[in-house]
């Protein structure tokens, strides 16, 4: 959701155009958790233009008033923006979802991976946590090649518990903003 929001444009730049060297992998179930977050997001919006809608009534009652056909003038484009915006952010999500398609792996869920989310909480979270068991399963299934982790989410996966869950499978880097991944890869070579 964070390239779908605007958060982190450069995310979509790297799943556009991955270096030749690096892998992408990304837990399916990040898809899901995009749909349902995209859901929330309309629903939000929505409430949102039925409260802009109560205020542009009530002003346009008010016929003599400059000050209120101003607010309904502005009101009217804040609805039209917000509209705008909900359809923008529909767009990028499904453009990210196509290029994951076309140029990530995406891990699948295993009932291992299930079962140790609830045997293990390492975050509050429970969809976060099945997302970080998800990315421990799969990096213990790669133990020869070497595994970074990109999340904006720092509240959740930016915990030193966290951390040390994948550096104990073999993560070796946490990385919170794309660019800083960029720059340590540009590092390396």
């Amino acid at each position: 959701m964070s390239i779908a929001t605007g958060r982190d444009p450069e995310a979509l730049t790297l799943l556009q155009n991955p270096p030749a060297l690096v892998q992408i992998a990304i837990p399916c179930i990040c898809c899901l958790e995009a749909l349902s977050v995209l859901e929330q997001e309309e629903k939000s919006r929505k409430n949102f233009e039925q409260e802009l809608d109560i205020q542009i009534n009530r002003a346009q009652r008010n016929r003599l008033s400059h000050a209120a056909q101003s607010i309904v003038f502005h009101l009217r484009q804040v609805r039209d923006n917000n509209q705008t915006l909900i359809g923008e952010t529909k767009a990028h999500l499904f453009q990210a979802f196509n290029q994951i398609w076309s140029q990530a792996e995406l891990m699948a869920l295993t009932a291992d991976m299930l079962e140790s989310s609830w045997r293990q909480i390492i975050i509050q979270d429970r969809t976060d946590n099945l997302i970080l068991h998800c990315i421990l399963g799969h990096a213990r299934e790669h133990p020869r090649s070497e595994k970074v982790f990109l999340s904006g989410n720092v509240k959740d996966f930016g915990t030193s518990k966290v951390r040390e869950a994948l550096r104990q499978a073999g993560v070796s880097h946490y990385f919170s903003r794309t660019q800083d991944f960029i720059g340590w890869l540009q590092s390396q070579t």
